[in-house]
């Protein structure tokens, strides 16, 4: 199996897999708030990644020249990424924030450019157009809107555009094991995000945290999704070009979509699918042609 081969099928399973996250994201958060519902599901995906990495005998040393860029991957893709992109998913539908996450590949073209130097020819410009007008269909498309749904469009938004800065920058530590990066991204997020879920979880109920649909989206979210995901889609990016890469993330809406139409009844709109259209059409101008570097 060639390389692009191996990267194509890694990234597409971890695009699938946050497509599902999107649906047990709206279960788990009737019960627990954005912020505590990610500290939980990486103090799930922390204990995991140590135990994979352990038994694959990888090697937790970093060197201290890349210890701020892993602080900052970790921070601006674990910490501020799934917490904006949960609390979107809570103030609009999974079918939302999954189409709008999508936008991710068209903002890492951009980031491709600035931070690796690939190359940005004018279909790719056209691409970033078509997906961000296509969010904002989505987002402001029905005439009776709430606000809510504007918060949670921009939230959503906000996601997308740290996820593809993560995804572009994960490309300067592919020296090291995906398993080791994902591993001290998701502890750098764990940390900053404990104080305050600390104090949310003295005021719950521990008996609502132990219901069984609850349990279930935490540990799909902490195992499936951070740990087999994460590990998935860090492995997919080592073998191939970022912007060409990004093409997968597409898999996520599709996924998201069908199982919120399926599992939660979620309506899908004319201006739902208008904007899909137009983030797709984005993505695949984006991934056109093979990514060049000056």
């Amino acid at each position: 199996m060639t390389k692009s081969i191996r990267g194509a099928l890694y990234l597409s399973l971890a695009a699938s897999i946050w497509g599902g996250m999107f649906v047990m994201v709206r279960i788990a958060v009737a019960v627990i708030p954005p912020i505590p519902l990610v500290w939980l599901r990486y103090l799930t995906a922390v204990v995991a990644l140590y135990v994979v990495g352990t038994f694959r005998h990888v090697s937790w040393r970093v060197a201290r020249r890349d210890w701020r860029l892993v602080f900052f991957v970790g921070f601006v893709g674990h910490a501020l990424s799934i917490v904006t992109q949960e609390t979107g998913t809570m103030l609009t539908s999974a079918q939302m924030g999954s189409i709008i996450t999508a936008a991710t590949p068209a903002f890492m073209v951009l980031f491709a450019r600035l931070l690796l130097g690939e190359i940005l020819t004018p279909g790719r410009i056209l691409s970033v157009v078509s997906a961000t007008v296509g969010v904002l269909f989505i987002v402001a498309g029905p005439a009776d809107v709430k606000m809510a749904g504007w918060l949670g469009g921009l939230s959503l938004t906000i996601a997308a555009l740290t996820w593809a800065l993560m995804s572009v920058l994960l490309k300067r530590l592919a020296q090291y094991s995906p398993v080791v990066i994902t591993f001290y991204g998701v502890l750098v997020a764990l940390v900053l995000l404990t104080p305050y879920s600390l104090c949310w979880l003295q005021s719950v109920p521990i008996e609502s945290l132990l219901a069984p649909p609850v349990c279930l989206a935490v540990l799909y979210l902490g195992l499936v999704s951070t740990t087999g995901g994460f590990c998935l889609w860090n492995q997919g990016l080592l073998l191939m070009d970022a912007s060409v890469a990004g093409l997968f993330f597409f898999f996520q809406p599709v996924v998201g979509t069908l199982l919120g139409w399926l599992c939660l009844g979620e309506p899908v709109t004319f201006w739902f699918w208008l904007g899909s259209a137009l983030v797709a059409g984005g993505v695949l101008l984006a991934m056109r042609r093979p990514a060049r570097t000056e």
